[in-house]
């Protein structure tokens, strides 16, 4: 894959397809190649004729894996996905981000928004303005000796799909250490692009999607029916309602 230096940690990232540029921020203990392109989002984008560009956020995928939390809050990951648009050489882009990748699209909206043309914030609905529940299940998850010596239910899906995915574990230890950095509801209230906010109606993590578009000033909600956090992802109806948000506020051509 090809990377980039960001903060100095070595960010890695894929280009697919050519058109207007579409950033893709994955979630949580994912990558770039599990979060959007085997979920079908890659080929789904560039058959729409948009270049989609997806960033292994640090911790994760190819990109370094520092074990420090102090190089985690959200804003600044939002820092490394800025550094990869301007890398690129890009003007502006849409950005769609899945549950910590849409706090971090909301943290780089906020902080460069002449860059970023509209934003998709999925997996995250009135719960992108609180700390992360269940952090300390989760990390110590993440901790424990085998899967066996889990018994939160929380704790459990993560370290299953920490497993699966191959992470460093105490890399995603010290990333969910520093969820504590979240965005307040003034500083969502100055995203002023256009903003989808899309969340599975059995999703119990993500909160609601209505309370956190009403706060922002050019918020629409699009919900996932019969999807819970993890398998709202590669939906057919996320994917079709992206689409349509998009020829509505950002050209593919």
């Amino acid at each position: 894959m090809p990377d980039f230096v960001s903060d100095g940690h070595r960010i890695a990232y894929e280009s697919y397809g050519e058109g207007a540029p579409v950033v893709l921020v994955h979630g949580f203990a994912s990558s770039g190649r599990v979060n959007w392109l085997e979920t079908g989002w890659v080929a789904t984008l560039t058959d729409a004729g948009y270049r989609a560009i997806t960033i292994d956020n640090r911790g994760h995928g190819e990109s370094d894996k520092p074990h420090d939390p102090a190089a985690y809050p959200a804003r600044i990951l939002a820092g490394d996905v800025i550094a990869l648009i301007d890398e690129l050489g890009l003007e502006r882009v849409a950005l769609i981000g899945y549950s910590m990748g849409a706090r971090i699209c909301a943290f780089a909206a906020l902080a460069a928004p002449q860059k970023v043309a509209c934003v998709v914030f999925g997996g995250l609905g009135a719960n992108m303005t609180i700390e992360t529940p269940h952090a300390d299940e989760i990390i110590a998850a993440l901790g424990a000796a085998s899967l066996e010596d889990v018994a939160g239910p929380v704790g459990r899906r993560f370290r299953i799909f920490a497993d699966h995915t191959r992470s460093d574990r105490q890399a995603l230890a010290a990333c969910m250490a520093a969820s504590h950095d979240r965005i307040s509801k003034d500083e969502i209230g100055r995203i002023a692009q256009p903003a989808l906010v899309a969340v599975g109606t059995e999703d119990e993590m993500s909160g609601r999607p209505e309370p956190l578009a009403a706060l922002l000033p050019r918020g629409e909600v699009l919900a996932i029916p019969r999807r819970d956090h993890m398998r709202a992802t590669g939906d057919p109806v996320f994917k079709k309602g992206v689409l349509a948000f998009l020829a509505k506020w950002y050209s593919s051509s």
